[in-house]
């Protein structure tokens, strides 16, 4: 297998001048993705850490979302192991696993917001599944996490009248409805123009620089890549594995050929 760009273990000892390290919040561990006997993917490993943004990245086809709907609970893996903390995701009871799942939120390409309601009332929904809050302390919190992605003015809103960047926007803030440590952003800057893209980035910036969120972000945005991941996990469709995990700007430098390649020519476009 292609040498893959490691950042220090999350679990190194810490020096005595140093806090010691957070475990990580997720920790993959041999993952094969398969649709009957087609392989997506095979023998992934990687851990998620606290507090950082990890972005997943590689060419067309090669199983991004399909990763994401392993790491979310949707689709069960043909091998391998998805950990929250000691819990398996994939081997826990039908409880177990909604208790899990309850520890992330998760925003998809297209929004996926209910036509049907509100904006607001599509934020209050998972509180009102998931939590014992009145109605007014829902509407609330809503009302807040809609105001913290810069819709205050939308509760009332119907989603068909929200533009592109807006809709992400109400994702991410329904997303964040139960308060998770832990954010799931499939290609989040997907059909937005640059001034938007931009926006949205701030956005997930400021979730993890003062909130605290982590945040796993799959993306072919390579703007987005390099302004926001601590680390970038490449999948290969070729070889259909991992191929890198490691800063973006050390893998355009010194990560695998195809790597390097698949990095530099974003960022010779961006010159162009």
């Amino acid at each position: 297998m292609t040498e893959i760009a490691h950042p220090p273990p999350a679990t190194e000892p810490a020096r005595a001048d140093q806090a010691p390290a957070q475990a990580p919040l997720v920790r993959v561990r041999d993952l094969t993705m398969a649709f009957g006997d087609n392989v997506v993917q095979h023998d992934l490993t990687f851990d998620v850490l606290p507090g950082e943004v990890l972005a997943i990245a590689g060419g067309s086809g090669c199983g991004k979302s399909t990763l994401m709907r392993h790491l979310i609970g949707l689709q069960v893996p043909a091998a391998g192991q998805v950990l929250y903390g000691d819990h398996d995701l994939y081997a826990a009871d039908d409880a177990s696993k909604r208790t899990l799942m309850q520890a992330f939120g998760v925003t998809f390409q297209a929004g996926a917001l209910w036509s049907s309601m509100t904006v607001g009332e599509n934020v209050m929904l998972p509180m009102q599944v998931f939590t014992d809050r009145s109605a007014a302390e829902c509407e609330q919190e809503a009302r807040f996490k809609l105001a913290l992605v810069g819709l205050a003015g939308s509760f009332d809103v119907e989603p068909a009248a929200l533009s592109g960047g807006m809709k992400k926007r109400a994702a991410i803030a329904r997303a964040l409805a139960l308060n998770p440590p832990l954010l799931f952003l499939d290609e989040p800057s997907a059909g937005l123009d640059p001034l938007t893209s931009a926006n949205l980035d701030e956005l997930i910036q400021h979730l993890r620089d003062d909130l605290g969120t982590t945040v796993v972000m799959v993306s072919h945005e390579l703007d987005s890549i390099f302004a926001l991941a601590d680390r970038l996990l490449f999948l290969d469709a070729q070889t259909r594995t991992m191929t890198a995990l490691g800063p973006p700007r050390d893998l355009m430098r010194d990560g695998p050929e195809g790597v390097r390649l698949f990095l530099r020519r974003g960022a010779a476009e961006d010159r162009a």
